[in-house]
This record gives C-alpha cells, sequence and structure tokens, in this order.
C-alpha cells in the first residue's frame, strides 16, 4: 500500500462518486471508496480518508485472458524452435538434404499436412476469441433475491452476503458499494483489459463508467493461412476492426447493465463507455465518452440476449451514439440521470 494524495473524481454533471469504505483499517459506512482497474489491467482498490485528499492505494494483478490472441506465444516459440536448431551442424545439413531426396517426400508430406492441421487450430481458437469479444452480453450473473437473504431462507455462499441484506433492501448506497466490493460482479470482464469504476447519490441507479482500452483489446490484425499451411497475420480493413469495436462495446455495456441488476435492487443504471479517439482539430488521441446511455431494469428484462444486435439493442435506449464504420466513434455528451 502507498500513500497518496489526489482530487475527487468525477463521472460527468451532476455526478459525484459515492466513496464508501474498503479494506479492514476503514470501519463500515464511512466514506473513502472506490474500486477501477488501470491500463495494465491490474485491479485497484481506494481507501480514502473523508475530507483530507488522502487515500491508501492496494493494487493485485488481474489476468488478461486476450494477449494470446496475436499469435505471441507463437513467436516465442519459433524463436526458441530456431534457438534450438543452431549448431547442428553438419548433421542438420544431412537432414535438410535428405528432406529434398525423393524418398522422403512422404516425411514431407507428413510434416506439411501437421502444420495445416496446426495452423487451424489457431485460426478457429483466434475465431473464438474474437466471438467472445462480441458476444460478453449473452451471459449474466445470477440474480439476487435479497429479501430471501434477509429472512435466511438461502445457503451456500450467498450466506456470506446476510449482513448486508437489511441496509441493501434500506438503500444504504455505503452497503451498495460494500457488495460490489465483495461480489466483484465485473471481475471476468476484467479480464479482457477493460476498467470499471463505480458511483450514484440515489439509491435507486447506478452510474458506471466502462472504461475501454480498445487498443489493449481489440486485435489489429488476423491469423491466414498459406496453400503450405504457414501461418500469416494480416491486417484488419479499417471497416472491420471498428465494427468490432462496436459490438465489444455495445456487448460489454448490456453485461454491465444485466449484472448490475442482477446484483442490486436499482430501478436503472447509466453506463458511460470511454475510450482513446482522435481529435481532428489538435491531431492527438484523447481520452472522451464514446457512448453513454440510460437503462431501466423492465425493460432490460424483456429483450432476448441470444438474438439481439448488441448495438442496435443499446441505442434502442436513451443513448448518445455517433459511429461510423470508416472513423469509428466521435466524442459524445453523456446521459444524465
Amino acid at each position: 500500500m502507498g500513500l497518496n494524495f489526489r482530487k475527487s473524481i468525477s463521472l460527468g454533471k451532476g455526478l459525484k462518486l459515492n466513496l464508501s469504505k474498503s479494506g479492514p483499517s476503514v470501519s463500515f459506512g464511512k466514506s473513502g471508496f472506490r474500486q477501477s482497474v488501470n491500463l495494465k489491467g491490474q485491479a485497484r482498490t481506494t481507501v480514502g480518508i473523508p475530507g483530507t485528499g488522502i487515500y491508501y492505494t492496494k493494487t493485485s494483478n488481474v489476468k488478461n485472458v486476450v494477449g494470446g490472441l496475436l499469435g505471441k506465444d507463437d513467436a516465442k516459440g519459433k524463436k526458441t524452435a530456431d534457438k534450438a536448431g543452431k549448431g547442428k551442424g553438419k548433421a542438420a545439413e544431412t537432414k535438410a538434404a535428405a528432406a529434398k531426396a525423393p524418398k522422403a517426400a512422404p516425411a514431407a508430406k507428413a510434416v506439411n499436412e501437421e502444420l495445416i492441421a496446426e495452423s487451424k487450430a489457431k485460426i478457429e481458437e483466434f475465431a473464438a476469441g474474437i466471438d467472445a469479444l462480441k458476444s460478453v452480453h449473452k451471459q449474466s450473473d445470477g440474480y439476487i433475491d435479497w429479501e430471501a437473504i434477509a429472512n435466511g431462507a438461502v445457503s451456500g455462499q450467498l450466506k456470506e452476503l446476510q449482513p448486508f441484506a437489511q441496509s441493501v433492501l434500506a438503500g444504504d448506497i455505503d452497503a451498495y458499494f460494500k457488495v460490489i466490493e465483495e461480489v466483484d460482479p465485473f471481475d471476468d470482464l476484467l479480464e479482457f483489459g477493460s476498467g470499471f469504476e463505480v458511483g450514484t447519490d440515489d439509491p435507486k441507479m447506478l452510474e458506471i463508467e466502462f472504461q475501454v482500452k480498445s487498443d489493449d483489446i481489440i486485435p489489429t490484425e488476423y491469423p491466414d493461412m498459406k496453400a503450405s499451411g504457414e501461418l500469416v497475420m494480416k491486417e484488419f480493413s479499417k471497416s472491420a476492426y471498428y465494427e468490432l469495436v462496436q459490438d465489444y462495446v455495445s456487448s460489454t455495456i448490456l453485461r454491465v447493465a444485466r449484472d448490475t441488476f442482477a446484483l442490486l435492487p436499482v430501478q436503472q443504471v447509466i453506463i458511460h463507455a470511454v475510450d482513446k479517439v482522435l481529435n481532428p482539430a489538435t491531431g492527438n488521441d484523447e481520452e472522451v465518452t464514446i457512448v453513454s446511455v440510460k437503462m431501466k431494469r423492465d425493460a432490460l428484462a424483456t429483450l432476448n440476449f441470444e438474438r439481439i444486435d448488441p448495438s442496435d439493442c443499446v441505442e434502442s435506449f436513451e443513448s448518445n451514439v455517433r459511429f461510423k464504420k470508416t472513423t469509428g466513434y466521435s466524442p459524445v455528451d453523456r446521459v444524465l440521470a
């Protein structure tokens, strides 16, 4: 833990982070808590001392499961193989000559077939990773019945939430943040590398900032296979890349809304997606809000998440979005509570 000073963080006009508590050194119900994830994919818990601007930060590593999509492990494996192949001298040359001889043709064919099978498997693995980025919304945490927990009508892990039940049902915002800390509803989304900050001053609503980090998450290249079976990387077209970003952002927004409503008895959630985009006026990449949407519990409950188009669905709610296939997202104003 390190001792730091900072100013309060604003999530938009009329909104302040509700700084609840976290950590063994701070009493329950006092202000001074927030959680986020930094650019390195590390979970960060912050405990503040009210009115002082002083806070402690505890950081823990978060696994990033998308890092292998660009074949970095393959490059490492190739480097190891190249190193192992050096220094074999005449023995290696003899084997190479034998491979060129007619009698070695069947062996060469077997090697090619193995290479082709290996390349196909890597392409399929990449495709599965891309599908995961576009299908985040299809899964969600199970609904938590706080009335049942308060009445002791639950078992297993849900019993651990019983100390918070009455406070949650009473709309205690500090209890909301403690539950978010304990349950960690966005933990699997953190594995992709994105970050989240949660705030509210209204027990019927949560406001969540979703830090996209598309440069870290969305691949710019995809694997393809030559006739020989050799794997090569090709660059996505601009439209294909931006559409993938749009799919991931929209899908994640829906998932965050689903998990929020499953976890807490709030009636609406406002989600702001933040990312770095080009500001043509300055020529620099700047972190701005690219999607802002307000979703209500009842409306979200009517959706068939297996069949919806995530981007069309997000725009069907009260939202601010500006997206073009050729240029991607542009900055927008935030939806207000």
